[in-house]
């Protein structure tokens, strides 16, 4: 299994790869069918393409979305590959190029990769299987349904002949296309590929250092850039010492850069900011670097952000003192006299702070923009938008603007915002020459769209046979224009446990900020996750109830809230997975002082997931998590290596997150700027994780977020299990837990 990149400076190009394959079919998304020879092969759209047989056996299959680690490059062409019954050691996979017209809306997040591709692709392979199946049975003048097809080859059992793929791909290709949603497409049980471990078919460039990240594309005649912006956010330069930057070695130019339209821009889907500020454009990254140690900059903050978050955790405390907030957001019954009348009842206030996305690659970006023509090499999360917005931008026609994915050294959110590609193609149209922006990590830091601090205000009651009488919830959250949550807070319905509690008053209340925030690996989630499922063991504390019990009492009778909506719950397969973990984990046994086990279940990303954690804390508070349990339902697996590593990953990741990561605000500037002020968990403090895909029979939904959000309480309530005190804030280190 090879990865063949036609984005990077060091690939075969299309017309190269073409006159290597010769004759070949091409299966566009369209259903259409294009043939060619070698001499003819800017006739074949390869990159506009799904599926390509070469005559020499290779199969090449193009993965739609960017990946930036979470594997799609390698799922999404094992999907085609099992309808088509191809065999895997005989599959090339490419990148897909940015094209709307063919694939659509290109992106990477939400862990929709493979739910949004899933039908299109597996009609895709079936499609091409038929066409290779139509081929044989003219070839051989017998009827299809004496055929099969297995390891890129059809057979003719009665007969013993057989065919390879290759074989069959230029009569393939003057057939007429049959109809994609007649094709009968493999029922999970005739899966060869599927549920199976792969290797990501990046794994061997990346174990050799071969260029593959965005961070390694060159392009002839580049130039190296680095941006300096105001580090008060929002603020914008007057004057720079650009003279005495310009004559230092290996300096080209510098200048000050402000956005058309003003200082700042805005992008959905994560407000991307372009802000005004210096560009030092050098020979190379290091010159760029340096010379911007010496750069002296006049900002103007007459409008940049005075927040501090210390201030803001003291507002939401008061807020959450004065009771209901200023919004109700939702009602049902009368939750007041329900709690009054609860056999059972508790309060608590739970917190989150701003944390930093902390990918490994900082950003990057190459532009090489011309008075007619605009090339970007991006690791973007949604090179889709940046397809959309770059024309505008830059006043070019859309058809003169390309946009090449690059994988990017990981994402969680961060690369859904794309001002990093905007500023490098800014700096290239005004150089006139291909230019690599590189960000620095203290750049990465200071400029995140952070997951947002976010306070929840908690009180409920329980009947006397300990189910939900009255959930009461009060949602504190910034908002940057006094009307919306910020991104990642706002709360959203949920069936659990809110559709199941009779009496329910959710209500809202929004201070002013201007910190700006985005989506974080399992955004809203992954915070409502540690306060509700923590607040919910401390009510089957309180009324003495096993919280296993207490959970699946509580998700009530079997039923799919409403049928047929991946974003709705689903109890039999929620206390399918809890049950699942609780038994891998030996829920309920005996543990010695000082230890403990904590559960908790959440649905997100329309996954199903529930995790027990075994912890110990000693009198210091130094808390040491031994293992992770995790039982999850997404669906089929598509690649069962893949899904584990996303588990995993997001384990680790969601405890690095809990134990000490948090990011402060003064005066509007960011206070920690790499690593050594915020930490991250090192491989000693890794827990050993354990996980059970639970296979219900659904459509994959995507594994990359919803085993995150359970970690936090499950962890939490085993903190509690284990010395008796409850963790209410987020990272535990501001309550003096240390991992």
């Amino acid at each position: 299994m090879k990865l063949q990149h036609p984005a990077t400076g060091n690939s075969v190009s299309r017309r190269q790869f073409i006159q290597l394959t010769g004759l070949g079919l091409a299966l566009t998304a369209t259903g259409t069918v294009k043939f060619a020879h070698a001499d003819e092969a800017s006739a074949v759209p390869m990159l506009n393409a799904y599926v390509h047989i070469g005559n020499d056996g290779v199969i090449t299959l193009v993965a739609p979305h960017p990946d930036v680690g979470q594997g799609v490059n390698t799922a999404l062409p094992m999907i085609l590959a099992e309808e088509l019954d191809a065999a895997w050691e005989d599959v090339v996979v490419v990148n897909a190029a940015t094209d709307a017209k063919r694939y659509g809306f290109q992106f990477a997040g939400g862990s929709l990769s493979v739910p949004t591709r899933w039908d299109e692709l597996r009609r895709m392979g079936a499609t091409a299987r038929a066409l290779l199946l139509q081929a044989a049975a003219n070839t051989w003048e017998v009827p299809v349904s004496a055929l099969t097809t297995k390891g890129s080859k059809v057979f003719h059992d009665e007969t013993q002949r057989e065919l390879r793929y290759a074989d069959l791909a230029e009569v393939a290709a003057g057939l007429a296309i049959p109809d994609a949603d007649s094709l009968p497409l493999k029922s999970s049980d005739q899966y060869r590929l599927l549920g199976q471990r792969i290797t990501s078919v990046s794994a061997k460039a990346i174990a050799r250092g071969e260029s593959l990240f965005g961070i390694d594309v060159q392009r002839p005649d580049m130039v190296y850039a680095s941006y300096v912006k105001c580090p008060q956010i929002g603020g914008v330069p007057k004057s720079a010492n650009l003279a005495d930057i310009k004559a230092l070695p290996g300096v080209l130019d510098a200048f000050i850069l402000e956005a058309p339209g003003g200082p700042l821009i805005f992008e959905f889907p994560a407000g991307t900011r372009i802000a005004a500020g210096v560009a030092i454009v050098a020979t190379d990254t290091w010159s760029a670097f340096k010379a911007r140690k010496q750069l002296v900059v006049d900002w103007d903050t007459t409008l940049a952000s005075r927040d501090d978050t210390d201030a803001l955790d003291a507002q939401a405390l008061a807020a959450s003192e004065r009771g209901a907030g200023q919004n109700v957001i939702r009602t049902e019954g009368d939750t007041e006299a329900a709690l009054s009348a609860a056999a059972t009842k508790r309060k608590a206030f739970y917190s989150a702070a701003f944390i930093s996305h902390a990918q490994l690659e900082p950003q990057s970006c190459v532009a090489q923009v011309s008075a007619n023509h605009a090339e970007i090499w991006t690791t973007s999360q949604t090179p889709s938008s940046i397809q959309d917005a770059l024309p505008g931008l830059l006043q070019l026609a859309p058809e003169a603007v390309t946009v090449r994915s690059i994988r990017g050294g990981g994402g969680f959110g961060r690369r859904l915002s794309n001002e990093y590609a905007y500023e490098a193609a800014l700096i290239s149209q005004r150089v006139k020459r291909p230019v690599k922006l590189q960000w620095q990590r203290e750049d990465d830091m200071a400029f995140d769209f952070f997951r947002s601090a976010l306070y929840l205000d908690l009180e409920a009651g329980l009947d006397d046979a300990g189910q939900l009488s009255a959930w009461k919830q009060h949602v504190i959250s910034g908002s940057a224009d006094g009307e919306n949550a910020n991104y990642g807070t706002s709360h959203q319905k949920r069936n659990f446990p809110e559709d199941t509690v009779t009496n329910v008053l959710i209500s809202q209340t929004l201070l002013a900020t201007k910190t700006p925030t985005g989506a974080w690996r399992a955004p809203v989630s992954n915070i409502y996750a540690f306060a509700e499922q923590s607040f919910m063991n401390e009510l089957a504390v309180e009324a003495n109830i096993d919280f296993r019990d207490f959970l699946i009492q509580n998700l009530g009778s079997d039923q799919w809230f409403t049928e047929g909506d991946r974003n709705a719950l689903n109890t039999a397969r929620a206390k399918a997975v809890i049950r699942a973990v609780c038994n891998d984990a030996g829920w309920g046994r005996s543990l010695p002082p000082g230890r403990g086990l904590g559960l908790a279940f959440f649905f997100s990303h329309a996954g199903h997931v529930a995790e027990v954690a075994e912890v110990s804390v000693d009198d210091g508070k130094r808390v040491k998590v031994h293992d992770v349990w995790v039982a999850a339902d997404v669906g089929h697996v598509i690649n069962l290596s893949g899904v584990e590593n996303q588990i995993e990953g997001s384990v680790v990741d969601g405890l690095s997150a809990l134990a000490n990561q948090q990011i402060h605000v003064k005066n509007g500037q960011v206070q920690e700027r790499n690593f050594d002020q915020y930490a991250l968990l090192r491989m000693p403090q890794a827990p050993r994780v354990h996980v059970r895909m639970v296979d219900s029979g659904f459509a994959p939904t995507g594994a990359g977020e919803p085993a995150l959000p359970p970690l936090a309480p499950a962890v939490g309530n085993a903190i509690f299990a284990a010395c008796g005190e409850r963790v209410r804030s987020l990272p535990i280190s501001r309550e003096g837990f240390v991992v």
